[in-house]
């Protein structure tokens, strides 16, 4: 999941709407108080944000997010309009992991992302594609297709998935996959993993037969 903290519409909807297109969960918030109100609910895996808003600046947002130990290593871009050397140096210094000056090109956003993404150990796999059947992913331009249906998952979704194929014939216990995907020891929380499985067979249609079920232990897709 991407959240995008930007108060023009134009540019928060067309932004939402290439993320999407791209196989990549994306919301939305026009003001800063909505943000923090869906952060208690769901952390995103990176934050877009835009530094003039109204009820508070970005670079205040950033500096709560930063204070926050669940949010200390969150990936945060920022998108503005704020362009001179010094607004990009102040918000580096803040803490942002990358600043992006408007306007900007909707290509050029997308492999930020996905370098941001890459960095924080949640990105590309080296220009590898996977092709089981009809499923077939390419994780670097994060696409999913099932024969000609393109495929729209959630980033843990895709994380997931592309973890499994990676590891093609390997099973996977649920806490090692909630170490891997969701980077916390097992606790218990095994149901999180089942239902991102159960969605992501859902998602994939008859591709998702490939990802199988080992009983008493976890998953792993077919040889």
């Amino acid at each position: 999941m991407i959240y995008i903290l930007e108060d023009d519409a134009s540019i928060r909807k067309l932004v939402v709407y290439t993320l999407n297109s791209q196989g990549m969960e994306a919301e939305g918030f026009e003001r800063p108080s909505s943000f923090w109100r869906a952060l208690e609910e769901r952390q995103p895996d990176l934050v877009l944000l835009d530094i003039m808003l109204p009820e508070e600046d970005g670079l205040q947002v950033l500096k709560r997010l930063r204070a926050d130990s669940n949010t200390r290593r969150l990936p945060v871009l920022m998108l503005t309009a704020k362009s001179t050397e010094y607004d990009k140096v102040l918000g580096l210094d803040q803490g942002a992991d990358d600043y992006i000056a408007k306007p900007f090109g909707m290509m050029e956003l997308m492999a930020r992302i996905r370098t941001a993404l890459r960095h924080s150990g949640q990105g590309e796999n080296g220009g590898r594609t996977y092709q089981v059947g009809a499923l077939y992913v390419d994780p670097g331009r994060h696409v999913v297709r099932d024969g000609e249906r393109d495929v729209t998952l959630t980033l843990k979704e895709f994380q997931l998935l592309c973890l499994l194929l990676e590891r093609r014939g390997t099973v996977f216990t649920r806490d090692q996959l909630l170490n891997t995907i969701w980077g916390y020891e097992f606790d218990g929380a095994s149901r999180t993993v089942d239902v991102h499985i159960r969605t992501l067979r859902q998602k994939l249609g008859e591709a998702g037969a490939c990802i199988e079920t080992v009983r008493g232990i976890g998953y792993k897709v077919s040889e």
